[in-house]
């Protein structure tokens, strides 16, 4: 099953009511939008979807607005595709870094004052901006206090905490997806029943289409079968073949599957133990630890009683 990144979906499906607001800006765009909601909720591919409607005006095979789609063969999407659009520039956290450093930022500085050779708008977009360390943010906070001229900035941020006084500088702009949203946009996404797919266990808890589809994308990479495993097995199963070392989404999935496990329980020692649980996983994130050990803590006190 292809499961497409956000920068190759030519259809948006589930956000109409969010890009219709989007489009309604565009005669008195601001420069600086925050796009904040749950990872996977489909930030970033409405996203690329608004800046291809922009982009694409006047252009052969433009942004399907009736239909929210953008076509193949328009030029704007296809030197996107091939990162060399010189209207739009990428910034994100790499497979090397756990953060967005002040090398991207100066890089981003330096690609700015160079000119696209046309009159179009040009757009940076920033995903997981919360990744942004301190020195790259105060250096990104000079360029958004005074941007030059028909520059937007749109920042993404998956609902984690940014500092005040970037979210400040920007007009904010919440995505929520119901739990049945969800179900509903990834049936669409993978043109099949979900709970086909999927134990009904394991989507109890709220959970975006990118999270799902990476779930998915988890049970065809190593051949694990997601209809007959409930939460607790599917638990020891990655902990016991250390997945999670294999697989970086499973990984910090795996935390948000800890979290309905602490749900599903009702004793307060449990919720007692959570607690703590949770700030050990804060901890390990933050200063890059090493997860195995908590991993086999969990399953060793909880998963075998």
């Amino acid at each position: 099953m292809n499961i497409s990144e956000p920068i190759n979906q030519t259809k948006l499906i589930g956000l109409d009511k969010y890009m219709g607001e989007l489009v309604g800006l565009k005669d008195n765009l601001p420069n600086k939008i925050l796009l904040s909601g749950p990872k996977g909720s489909g930030k970033c591919t409405m996203a690329f979807h608004f800046i291809n409607y922009i982009l694409s005006k006047n252009e052969e095979y433009g942004y399907n607005l009736d239909n929210f789609e953008i076509n193949p063969k328009n030029h704007s999407f296809i030197i996107t595709l091939n990162k060399s659009n010189p209207n739009l520039i990428l910034l994100d956290i790499t497979n090397e870094t756990k953060s967005i450093n002040i090398t991207q930022v100066r890089e981003l500085i330096s690609s700015l004052k160079k000119s696209s050779f046309n009159k179009k708008p040009r757009f940076v977009l920033i995903d997981n901006v919360e990744y942004l360390n301190i020195n790259a943010v105060n250096a990104f906070l000079k360029i958004i206090e005074e941007p030059s001229e028909n520059i937007f900035f749109i920042l993404i941020n998956n609902d984690k905490k940014i500092i005040p006084t970037l979210k400040s500088r920007c007009l904010n702009f919440r995505v929520g997806l119901s739990h049945q949203e969800c179900i509903n946009i990834s049936n669409k996404l993978l043109m099949t029943d979900i709970f086909s797919l999927i134990n009904e266990d394991l989507l109890h808890y709220y959970f975006t289409p990118g999270k799902i589809l990476n779930l998915i994308k988890f049970s065809e990479d190593f051949s694990v079968n997601l209809k007959d495993i409930k939460l607790d097995e599917f638990l020891s199963l990655i902990i016991d073949k250390a997945y999670y070392k294999k697989d970086n989404p499973i990984k910090y999935m795996i935390y948000d599957f800890f979290e309905l496990f602490f749900r599903n329980k009702t004793n307060f020692h449990d919720m007692e133990y959570f607690s703590i649980f949770l700030k050990k996983i804060e901890n390990i994130k933050k200063f890059n630890l090493d997860e195995e050990s908590l991993f086999i803590e969990f399953k060793q006190k909880l998963l075998n009683e």
